[in-house]
Parts: structure tokens; C-alpha cells; sequence
């Protein structure tokens, strides 16, 4: 079942009207070695990448910019991006021919794929699906893409972020529960200008076993020392007690 047009639809603006900021962003991280989530946190550090990629065909569920695809095109896979921003893809176009990578970049949604069933041996999201779907729609659609013993790996905000940032457009997280864990599922900001989806970590254990994953690791992402953000979530001082994102790691069964 396809995530709800309204959703799309709020969420495709939200990233149209942001592509020309994340378009900067973009020459970094095309340029760079894998770092993760806000704090740019090394991969030698967090470890959600296989060791060797090598001749595996990938898929990233939310793209946006497309450097996580970058990133394992150089170490030889063969990715395909797939996102609900054209203009976010254009930019990932752009990346392509300045750094002379090709690989497939297909306007949709995470959820509801044109991909035949069991056509890719690693999913993977940094953000992008991981919190912009439903977690119900795109987890079976991830299921179904995936070959048996494929890897699915997602990042997105931990659930002690979700339950203290305020409400308040650029205040970053509080030392205070400022909303219930039961039933957190899908959250319309104040603002309105995008539609996110968090779930307990109990419930993706759940979702994630019901569509035939087994979990490998749940990896809580802390910054080092002296680190900076352009992302108002946390202060550094809060993200080093407590983490500002969650990494998944999963199997499908074989």
C-alpha cells in the first residue's frame, strides 16, 4: 500500500523548497569519505557499511543528493537512488558528472518502488525514507526488493530526540520528555511544512521481524569531540549523553 498522497505530496514540496540548501552541502559530502548523520560522524567510527561491497547491486530508499550512493559506486557496488525530489535528483545529477560516477537515479517513493521483487542485495537510507515514510508502508516494500540474506541499514533520529525537541522552530532538544513514547507513529510539525515518522524501538523490532528481518545491531551515534552541526537539533554537550540518532542494521531471512 503506497504512502498517503496528502503526505507525498506535503513532503515533495518541503524538500523542493530545501534542495539549493542541500545542494552545497552536496560538493562536501560527494567529496568525502563516508561520514553519518548531523554530527558527520565517521564511518571508521559507526560501522554501518559491509566491508566489502564489491559487485553488490544497492539501493538507497530516499536519496536526496545521492552521496550515500556515491560512496559505494567508489567501492564497487552498483547502487540505484531513488527519491520524491526532483530537484534534490538534479542535484544528484550534477554530482554525477562532476565526478564522473553513473548509476540509475529514478523519481518515486520508497514505499511503493518500480523495482521487481528480490532485485537488490543492500537497502540503505540516511534519513530519506527512514523518517520520511511510514515505517509501515516502506519496511514490506524494503522486504520485498531485497534478496534473501540481503541487508537492509537506516538512519534516522533516536527516540530520546524525538521525545524532547520542542516544538519551536531551531530549539534543540530539552533535558525534558515533552511527549509520550506509547503510540508515537506519525508527526505533523506546527509549521506543517513536512510530515515525519518515528517510531518506538520496540515497534520497528516488531515491523522489522513481521516482514522477515532479523536485526544485527542498533547503533546509537554520538559525536566526538569539538564537533559542529548546521542542524538545530542538540547541542554538542547533549548529543555527546545522549544520542541524536539510531542506525539499524537487519537480514533478510534467506
Amino acid at each position: 500500500m503506497a504512502e498517503p498522497a496528502d503526505d507525498i505530496a506535503i513532503n515533495r514540496a518541503y524538500w523542493e523548497s530545501m534542495a539549493a540548501r542541500y545542494a552545497v552541502a552536496a560538493e562536501r559530502q560527494w567529496a568525502s569519505e563516508p561520514c553519518w548523520g548531523i554530527w558527520s560522524v565517521p564511518e571508521t567510527e559507526v560501522g554501518l557499511l559491509p566491508v566489502d561491497v564489491r559487485g553488490l547491486d544497492t539501493i538507497e530508499l530516499g536519496c536526496g543528493t545521492a552521496y550515500v550512493s556515491a560512496w559505494l559506486a567508489r567501492r564497487g557496488a552498483r547502487p540505484v537512488g531513488i527519491d520524491t525530489s526532483p530537484a534534490q535528483l538534479a542535484t544528484a545529477r550534477r554530482m554525477q558528472q562532476a565526478h564522473g560516477l553513473e548509476f540509475p537515479l529514478h523519481l518515486g517513493t520508497a514505499d511503493a518502488t518500480p523495482f521487481s521483487d528480490a532485485s537488490f542485495d543492500l537497502a540503505i537510507s540516511e534519513y530519506g525514507a527512514a523518517i520520511w515514510c511510514d515505517p509501515y508502508r516502506w519496511i514490506p516494500e524494503a522486504a520485498r526488493i531485497l534478496r534473501p540474506g540481503g541487508q537492509l541499514v537506516f538512519l534516522g533520529n533516536s527516540t530520546l530526540l524525538t521525545l524532547t525537541i520542542p516544538e519551536i522552530e531551531d530549539v534543540p532538544a530539552t533535558h525534558q520528555l515533552l511527549r509520550p513514547q506509547r503510540g508515537m507513529h506519525r508527526f505533523k510539525w506546527p509549521d506543517g511544512s513536512s510530515v515525519e515518522f518515528h517510531i518506538s524501538p520496540g515497534d520497528w523490532i516488531r515491523v522489522l521481524r513481521r516482514h522477515g528481518f532479523e536485526i544485527e545491531d542498533l547503533v546509537e551515534i554520538y559525536p566526538p569531540d569539538h564537533a559542529t552541526t548546521e542542524h538545530p537539533l542538540a547541542e554538542l554537550a547533549w548529543a555527546q549523553q545522549w544520542p541524536c540518532e539510531e542506525a539499524w542494521k537487519a537480514r533478510k531471512s534467506r
